[in-house]
């Protein structure tokens, strides 16, 4: 995956850089696996607003995308390699052999024309689905299942990924993309390989305009605003101290909001890295 930069012509184009599309081979969806996908403007049903900041944005429509991997010992080939506008990964079209199409979260290095296959017993090849007791030790991992049968819940974004570290006893021992290590039944499925886009987060839009595209609304500070609508408002001047917290006064930068009686957190190993 390829980044493409600008000539500086405008000043919005001086520090702007986009993927370069290169892997794409598709320029259309394919129609049987789109959904209509209605823009909350971030208003509930009674037609309060409970999150700020989102509003416009391009229409868009939703690419079905297969995380569970049901159709196992069924061999698919890969059609084409799809751009997805509600996810930072590339997406992949499959021809199943009975006739079926299905998208899947196309992993790095995924070809056209390449077989894949998910089931027991398929041999550990990048796009493959296995079962966590199958996977050799070492092998780097995405779309993980959490629960069985549950579908993919984890290592899904642009670039991430996950690494099989060992077994005990049920389960397996996984060290996810936040650095925390975790116990997973090995009953639960994993894709092989690495997500695509792996080069996302190097990408800078260069202008405000591209954040209105993507459905987002100018953010305002906390501390620019007035001291009844936020814990960080007011002061004389460009006052900017206290302590950083969101405008209901948790904390923000450090504060854990983690329940110390969830009852996952006997299936943590390590916590993730600060």
């Amino acid at each position: 995956m390829a980044l493409k930069k600008f000539k500086p012509t405008t000043s919005s184009q001086r520090f702007k850089v986009i993927s370069a599309f290169d892997e794409i081979t598709a320029s259309k969806p394919e129609k049987s696996l789109l959904a209509p996908m209605k823009k909350s403007g971030g208003r509930n049903n009674e037609g309060k607003m409970t999150m700020r900041y989102m509003g416009g944005g391009h229409k868009q429509k939703y690419r079905v995308i297969d995380f569970k991997r049901e159709k196992e010992s069924i061999p698919a080939i890969v059609k084409s390699i799809e751009y997805d506008p509600n996810r930072t990964a590339r997406i992949a079209l499959l021809y199943y052999t009975d006739g079926e199409k299905r998208y899947i979260i196309a992993p790095q290095g995924l070809k056209i024309g390449q077989k894949v296959i998910s089931g027991k017993g398929v041999p550990p090849d990048v796009g493959n689905t296995l079962y966590l007791s199958e996977i050799p030790y070492g092998t780097i991992i995405h779309n993980i299942e959490l629960r069985p049968d549950q579908g993919a819940k984890m290592a899904r974004s642009a670039g991430s990924y996950a690494q099989l570290m060992s077994r005990d006893g049920k389960f397996a021992i996984i060290k996810l993309p936040s650095g925390e290590t975790r116990m997973i039944l090995q009953t639960c499925k994993a894709t092989i390989g690495m997500v695509s886009n792996n080069d996302h987060s190097l990408e800078v839009s260069g202008k405000a305009g591209r954040s209105r595209w993507l459905g987002r609304r100018p953010r305002t500070r906390g501390v620019a605003m007035n001291p009844v609508d936020h814990p960080m408002g007011g002061g004389e001047g460009r006052a900017s101290g206290g302590h950083p917290r969101s405008r209901k006064g948790l904390p923000a930068k450090g504060y854990k909001t983690r329940s110390k009686k969830k009852a996952s957190n006997k299936y943590i190993i390590e916590k993730r890295k600060k």
